[in-house]
């Protein structure tokens, strides 16, 4: 098991870089089997170095697809798979090891498309608002999965939302649940963005000004608008773009290792400051 400072959905990439020894010993375990997998969960409280943190006991099942050595690490991309649920946390031997079972799959019901329509078009719209402001992982044109389940997964993970908001998206139990939550989050995302940033401009778009504007272009999934998107258009599969900037005991990817994923922040062993 992974404990990181980052919520991994399923179907999404996640680049770590790895070198306590603990996580060392852990990879050459896991690199005997085919395909060589591990578990990642969210840290409750603690750091991510060191050991000692608390742990959430849902996570995510991460399948080895790439990996690259360099002087004092080893860069690693993965792929998010099924959800897990911690049944009993092992003792370590020396990372860290649980019992689990895995959760069911979401069921996806074709009667969603206007929701998920409507929920990717509130994350888009966040995506463009927040990268006004801030630096964003994902852009506002990040393409989506054709297969909807994956889709699903992917627009949840790219919305501009806190680990915590994401770990209650990875417990939904149903497609329709994951969507509502994931709409009401980042309508709430939305509306501190333009608090945070915008208390004394009257003029800055708000939510609600967006209410009646057209769909975005890319909103529908699996018709021929994806197979007519630009070529050179971003997606959450393209290890180019990069995944998302995890840091396992304090690591992903840096400007040492660019085939790895894109630079990322990383915590000195040692700084009890929380993971971004």
């Amino acid at each position: 098991m992974f404990p990181l400072g980052s919520v991994l959905f399923p179907a999404m990439p996640t680049a770590l870089r790895i070198f306590e020894e603990r996580y060392m010993v852990m990879l050459s375990t896991v690199l005997q089997e085919e395909p060589a997998r591990f578990g990642i969960v969210l840290i409750e409280r603690g750091s991510e170095v060191g050991g000692g943190e608390h742990r959430f006991p849902i996570g995510t099942i991460a399948e080895i697809s790439q990996m690259e050595a360099s002087e004092g690490f080893i860069g690693i991309i993965a792929r998010g798979g099924r959800r897990i649920e911690v049944v009993d946390w092992l003792p370590d031997d020396p990372y860290p090891r649980a019992d689990v079972r895995e959760v069911p799959d979401l069921e996806w019901r074709e009667e969603l498309r206007p929701l998920f329509a409507e929920a990717e078009q509130l994350v888009r719209r966040t995506l463009a608002q927040a990268s006004e402001f801030v630096e964003q992982q994902w852009s506002a044109d990040i393409e989506l999965a054709d297969d909807p389940h994956d889709a699903l997964w992917q627009l949840a993970s790219i919305a501009p939302l806190g680990p915590l908001d994401q770990v209650k998206l990875l417990r939904a139990t149903d497609p329709e649940q994951l969507l509502r939550d994931l709409i009401e989050a980042t309508t709430g995302a939305a509306e501190m963005i333009t608090v945070q940033w915008t208390d004394d401009d009257d003029d800055f778009p708000r939510p609600e000004d967006f209410a009646d504007s057209e769909p975005i272009e890319d909103a529908a999934l699996g018709d021929a608008a994806t197979s007519a998107r630009a070529a050179d258009a971003p997606s959450v599969d393209d290890p180019e773009i990069g995944p998302p900037a995890d840091a396992p005991p304090a690591d992903a990817p840096s400007a040492d290792a660019p085939e790895i994923g894109p630079p990322e922040t990383t915590q000195p062993p040692g700084d009890d400051t929380p993971p971004r």
